[in-house]
């Protein structure tokens, strides 16, 4: 009964969290709709590790057995990963402007993703990494992205830590 309760709580956090992730998604398309922000291929990527968190997320919290939702809390951060990944080499861009976030290199891959082909409005790049933006409560995005993302790396391991502790 315990064990369920606490895997009950995992589960309730993988949505929250896929919740979260899908949030931020669409924070990045109204920035980049309303407000004119276009999205540079490090952006992208970042979007891509947001949806694949929310994806697993949700996922992970459909499943019935520890096991199975232990694998798709992995898949989360590894999603987190590849997005501090992304969202790191964005703020030291944005604190280098004179490195290049790989425009040339990177936007014809991002742009061959398969999202850009079907949702190009949202996975098609259309920026600069460099490009400043104002800051949203004195951080950029690319620095916020980093933090939900090391949060993210960091609290689903010790969500399940700490539900599954007593089990021995």
């Amino acid at each position: 009964m315990i064990d369920e309760m606490r895997l009950a709580r995992e589960r309730r956090f993988l949505v929250l969290l896929g919740i979260i992730c899908l949030a931020l998604i669409g924070g990045a398309l109204y920035m980049q709709i309303v407000l004119g922000e276009a999205p540079c291929p490090l952006c992208i990527l970042q979007r891509y590790a947001l949806l694949l968190i929310a994806l697993f997320a949700f996922i992970g919290a459909a499943m019935r057995t520890q096991r199975s939702v232990t694998v798709f809390e992995v898949l989360v951060v590894l999603s987190a990963l590849g997005g501090v990944a992304a969202a790191g080499h964005h703020v030291y861009t944005q604190f280098y402007p004179a490195i290049s976030c790989g425009v040339d290199v990177l936007q014809p891959i991002v742009d061959d993703l398969p999202l850009a082909k079907i949702f190009p409005l949202g996975f098609q790049v259309d920026g600069f990494c460099s490009t400043p933006y104002p800051p949203v409560l004195g951080l950029s995005l690319a620095q916020w992205a980093l933090v939900a993302f090391v949060l993210t790396a960091i609290l689903v391991p010790l969500g399940i830590y700490r539900n599954r502790k007593h089990r021995a």
